[in-house]
């Protein structure tokens, strides 16, 4: 018990530093009243929705309060709403500090690039750290309050899992209409710049991104975080007559959040001329550091090392897959330049070119995955024992989320370094300090990437370790593919990331079909706005993604709950580890798939917007613009929310375990 009440302090040091980091930002005066006005229009439109989407949650949290209550126990479900209300917090601190961050950069863009590099990373910080921090503190707290009884943190994992769908999906959906509609009737059919404020849509598309990359992101991050200590804590639980498996994996989160404030105060605070070089510098540090700390702990804790191999396979993989990511996304590399090249003959040839990259991008991630999982299960002596091997995969899947606190602040700065160029080129601030902006953009670009295959492999890791302790929790020690029953089951868990995936990519059209209609009249309706002789209505369309995307997140969000328990009640509980296992094969290969594909379309209109094949106006650049167009929904609204799919089938599979072991199979026995 010990050991948790020093997690819990922990998680408020990680709290405190995102407090310390907030204040230095606000501290921060914004000199230019045009850039304060329109950062103004992005906190509020972004505030706004969280509120409207945080009304509709709360419904939903009630109703699945009362049904965890009943069919589960009251314990169970206390957890499932402080673990709802945690993740919801996260996002709130969050969005208040990057919408305020992403002024104050172009503010600092004036002094030169370190000073915005650290503010816009500082923003992107307290997103990491009250990730982390209340992942921590919440878990330890409800360890203490439920003495020891492990078997009711499933509930806080599904309160985290639930909510990062909506969030995700749903910030999803927000940023990809706007985006959507800003760039088709923006670029393409008035011919006017990115982020001009003559276009009806830019303020949504400004604020997409926040409630997109830094509220949906965050959330799929602290999901992920939550999701694998829960279930390394529940095997240990079982595995060890002692503590040690218990106290291991929370020991491991303690050094990951000191070792990411490390990392933070180094990448902040490091001077030089390439802000990418910076924030790689702080994540290799705090990589290190981690590896170093669990190498003592394994030796420390189980006298061996054992453990320390498991860890270091799955933080090794992830930030391999970073790298990999990278390699495919970066205009740096020939994959992007090889589309940037295919856009020379129209946009059909820019799709095709993408859409296969795409798909090469998958083969090495998910080998790399494979031995990830193989290094941990047989570094645990899985050979002879198949739960200590399946804890070994939980350990592993700690170790690649082990720095989660900077991988998500280095993503979040993404966002806001977005934000402060699209101020900046709104408020007609120097060329200067556009350049500034533009270049902490082009980093934020790649560093979205990769934190995007990040968060792939970490789901991947994380669904797995769930899946182990579904296993145990219904006393299943392995699946008879070759059962019909099972086999079905493994069909349409497969087919479920398809259905997903289409529901959103519908979602994200029907909402920029409405966001495209609404630009187009205001520009046709609305004299002088071409002039900038009058104000364009920005409030009309932040009201369109707001409303369409609470009401296109709904569907998605309860299939994803209901199918799990669905097929367990009808088909049993065997069945269903056949449809966890089906939807996570091709739910991790649909989101490496969608993501890489969607980052280079991006990178490659980018890079012709930099001056290659004809650069901005050249039939290069409207092919471009038109395979980013179909790339966003991809990265930025299916393919992330693949990762939060497999996880929260897989957590409701496990909260409702005691259950289906004995309703399931209701459909076999009638027949």
């Amino acid at each position: 018990m010990q050991t948790f009440i020093l997690s819990a302090l922990c998680g408020c040091v990680a709290l405190a530093f995102a407090y310390f980091l907030a204040i230095g930002i606000a501290k921060i005066k914004v000199t230019n009243a045009k850039m304060e006005e329109i950062s103004n229009y992005i906190h509020q439109g972004a505030m706004a929705f969280l509120k409207r989407e945080y009304k509709y949650l709360a419904v939903f949290i009630v109703i699945l309060f009362i049904i965890l209550s009943l069919a589960i126990d009251i314990f169970t479900a206390i957890a499932f709403v402080v673990g709802a209300i945690f993740s919801i917090l996260a996002g709130y601190f969050g969005m208040q500090v990057a919408t305020k961050a992403n002024v104050r950069t172009a503010e600092a863009a004036k002094e030169g690039e370190n000073p915005a590099l650290k503010i816009a990373f500082s923003g992107g910080a307290v997103m990491g750290m009250c990730v982390v921090g209340l992942g921590v503190l919440g878990l330890s707290l409800l360890y203490i309050l439920f003495n020891g009884k492990v078997i009711y943190l499933t509930g806080f994992g599904l309160g985290a899992s639930s909510i990062a769908l909506f969030a995700r999906v749903g910030g999803g959906i927000y940023t990809k209409a706007a985006d959507v509609g800003a760039d088709l009737v923006g670029k393409v059919e008035a011919g006017i710049p990115e982020d001009d404020p003559r276009n009806p849509a830019v303020i949504a598309d400004n604020v997409g991104d926040n409630v997109g990359d830094v509220a949906g992101m965050g959330a799929d991050l602290f999901e992920s975080y939550v999701g694998s200590l829960i279930s390394a804590i529940t095997l240990g639980t079982s595995l060890f007559s002692g503590k040690e498996g218990v106290t291991f994996p929370i020991t491991l989160a303690m050094i990951g959040i000191i070792a990411s404030i490390v990392g933070a105060i180094i990448a902040r605070n490091s001077k030089g001329s390439n802000p990418q070089k910076s924030l790689n510098m702080g994540t290799y540090i705090s990589g290190i550091l981690t590896i170093i700390g669990t190498a003592v702990l394994s030796k420390v804790v189980f006298n061996d090392f054992k453990a320390f191999i498991a860890v270091a396979s799955g933080l090794i993989v992830g930030l391999a897959i970073g790298k990999i990511t990278e390699m495919y996304t970066s205009a740096d590399y020939k994959s992007v330049k090889k589309i940037a090249a295919q856009s020379e003959t129209g946009a059909a040839t820019n799709i095709i070119s993408g859409l296969s990259i795409g798909m090469l991008s998958t083969v090495f991630p998910i080998i790399l995955i494979a031995i990830g999982i193989l290094v941990a299960y047989f570094s645990m002596d899985g050979a002879s024992d198949s739960t200590m091997g399946l804890y070994g995969i939980a350990l592993s899947a700690i170790g690649m989320l082990s720095t989660t606190g900077l991988t998500v602040a280095v993503d979040a700065y993404g966002p806001i370094a977005d934000n402060a160029g699209g101020i900046a080129e709104m408020s007609h601030m120097p060329k200067e300090v556009r350049q500034v902006t533009d270049k902490l953009d082009s980093v934020g670009n790649t560093t979205a990437a990769v934190a995007k295959g990040f968060a792939i492999g970490s789901a991947a890791l994380t669904a797995l370790a769930l899946f182990a302790s579904y296993a145990q929790a219904v006393d299943l020690k392995s699946i008879d593919i070759l059962n019909p029953v099972t086999l079905s089951g493994v069909f349409i868990g497969g087919l479920l990331p398809f259905l997903f995936g289409a529901l959103t990519m519908q979602s994200v059209g029907k909402a920029a079909n409405q966001m495209v209609e609404e630009v187009r009249r205001q520009f046709k309706e609305i004299k002088g706005i071409m002039e900038e002789e009058a104000k364009p209505e920005y409030g009309k369309c932040v009201e369109i993604s707001t409303a369409a995307a609470l009401k296109e997140m709904l569907l998605p969000g309860i299939l994803a709950i209901v199918i799990p328990i669905l097929v367990g009640v009808l088909l049993g509980v065997e069945a269903l580890a056949g449809l966890l296992a089906g939807a996570v094969v091709t739910g991790v290969l649909m989101a490496i798939m969608m993501a890489n594909a969607g980052g280079a379309w991006d990178n490659a209109k980018k890079y012709i917007e930099g001056g290659a094949m004809g650069g901005k106006g050249s039939n290069s650049h409207k092919a471009a613009v038109v395979g980013d167009t179909v790339g966003d929904p991809f990265k930025d609204t299916s393919g992330p929310a693949m990762n939060i799919l497999i996880k929260l089938m897989t957590i409701v599979a496990l909260v409702f375990a005691p259950v289906l072991a004995q309703i399931g199979g209701v459909l076999l026995k009638l027949i």
